[in-house]
């Protein structure tokens, strides 16, 4: 019987291989065997989770024509990769990807690293900060003194508290587009909005639109959805969104929904003009494409310049092509699960329904929590503190990462917590495998592209700052020099460091 529960086909193995290797040639790298190159590759794969484990793969003959590779080639390959571990096979039944024993299996996505690893890890996987207390507790006290009354309900509120309904409504009103509590509502964090906006509209084989790069995330609830990814690329360093392909890809694909962060773009940090966020709500209502906007960023902007621009559902007041996210999870705390959609009242009752089927509600005291935030100014004092940790991290960690590693490229971003920087010609899945090695966990730039994009990048979040982001570059450095000199394989474990 196969021991396969999912099968890679040739042509996506093809991409994803070739993607590792369109990266200029590092001066005084050793030149790896064809064999060893294509073992690696797939077993980088692997590692990262953009190959399952329990994959079959595509036959050596297969592989070795889409490859321009000798079957010798291949098939030394995957007898390499059998004897570490990452291969099993079985005559008439093929080959399939496998991790060795005592190995964790991959993620898909960028779960945060257990907190008991923290000693000797530093962790840049994920782009979130410490809660920012005294207000965790304050809106936390707050909201058990507002429970009894819930608590005399069933507590299952399935369009979120009425209380916090009106509060974002008005909110939303206060920056310029009338809302009513009717076109809200309260979801289980921003992803949990995503989902059910992805459900209602996008059934399986229904085509997204997404921003290249984008929220890695997103793009696996969206790939786990079974929908087709359209990859719209971003222009380079900050310059965002080239409307002209916007306009052809909306008007040629017809994607049923088309995602985007206009506010500090998750990873590159980008910020979206008043211009380009008109020019894509009318290709949106142009082509029929339901418009997701992603405002989970959106209040984190660090620096005075440049002035906000309006809010993308402000060209579409009614909320009939633009469906607006937002959450407590990245401008307050990533452990307060709190997130919102605002759209046209019939798309909120759709919503409504379908949750039925899902979650029933979001937690009681969480919504209660972050309405009382609202209501008192605490969110503002709170958000506050938030920019300023954020800001001070990043001037930390570009300084650092300037200092330690020259040949890096990247922008700085004028909000947001994510800087995406193209590291020197060097793979960033390798950076990631060897990172974790050397103790800092690092997401390579693949996770945030469609079929292997961005090999060359890796995403670094404003999670660190002071010694803590010096030694976080200066780890960084290490892994890159091992992966320059094609030395990874012999690095050091890490040390513990205390900030």
């Amino acid at each position: 019987m196969a021991q396969w529960t999912s099968a890679v086909g040739t042509a996506q193995l093809a991409r994803l291989i070739t993607s590792q290797q369109d990266r200029p040639a590092v001066p005084g790298a050793r030149k790896a065997p064809a064999y060893r190159t294509l073992a690696d590759g797939i077993r980088l794969l692997v590692l990262e989770g953009r190959v399952p484990v329990a994959a079959r793969l595509p036959a050596e003959r297969e592989l070795a024509v889409a490859l321009s590779l000798s079957r010798t080639t291949v098939a030394a390959a995957y007898e390499a990769l059998r004897g570490e571990g990452f291969l099993e096979s079985r005559r008439g039944a093929g080959s399939w990807t496998s991790v060795p024993a005592g190995n964790p299996l991959p993620a898909r996505g960028l779960e945060p690293l257990p907190p008991e690893s923290l000693g000797s890890m530093i962790d840049l996987g994920c782009a979130a900060l410490p809660a920012p207390e005294p207000w965790l507790t304050k809106a936390v006290q707050g909201a058990l003194e507002e429970l009894p009354p819930y608590a005399h309900t069933h507590g299952d509120y399935p369009a979120g508290l009425p209380a916090l309904r009106r509060m974002l409504a008005d909110r939303y009103t206060e920056r310029g587009i009338p809302t009513m509590p009717e076109q809200i509502m309260v979801t289980t964090g921003a992803m949990g909005a995503i989902d059910a906006i992805c459900s209602l509209f996008a059934g399986r084989g229904e085509r997204i639109a997404v921003e290249s790069p984008s929220y890695a995330n997103i793009l696996q609830l969206m790939r786990a959805a079974g929908v087709r990814l359209v990859p719209v690329a971003m222009g380079a360093g900050l310059s965002g969104w080239d409307m002209d392909v916007w306009r052809q890809v909306l008007r040629d694909a017809a994607p049923r929904l088309a995602y985007v962060v206009a506010d500090f773009h998750n990873p590159t940090g980008a910020l979206a003009s008043d211009d380009q966020r008109r020019a894509m709500v009318e290709a949106a209502r142009s082509a029929g494409t339901v418009l997701i906007a992603d405002e989970t960023m959106a209040e984190l902007r660090l620096d005075p310049e440049p002035a906000m621009p309006r809010p993308v559902c402000s060209f579409d007041p009614a909320g009939s092509t633009v469906v607006t996210v937002g959450s407590a999870s990245k401008a307050f705390w990533a452990g307060m699960r709190i997130g919102w959609v605002r759209a046209a009242p019939d798309v909120i009752r759709s919503l409504v329904a379908a949750r039925a089927y899902a979650d029933l509600g979001t937690p009681v005291l969480e919504q209660l929590a972050v309405n009382w935030l609202m209501r008192t100014g605490g969110w503002e004092e709170a958000v506050g503190m938030r920019r300023v940790q954020a800001r001070e991290n990043r001037d930390a960690l570009v300084a650092a990462v300037r200092r330690e590693l020259p040949d890096w490229e990247f922008e700085v971003p004028a909000g947001g917590l994510t800087l995406w920087a193209r590291a020197g010609g060097l793979s960033g899945s390798r950076l990631a495998e060897v990172g974790e090695r050397v103790g800092v966990r690092v997401p390579s730039g693949p996770r945030f592209g469609v079929d292997g994009a961005f090999e060359g990048y890796v995403r670094l979040p404003f999670t660190v700052g002071g010694p803590v982001a010096e030694e976080a570059a200066a780890r960084l450095a290490a892994a890159a020099r091992l992966v320059g000199t094609g030395a990874g394989g012999g690095a050091e474990p890490p040390r513990t460091f205390v900030a």
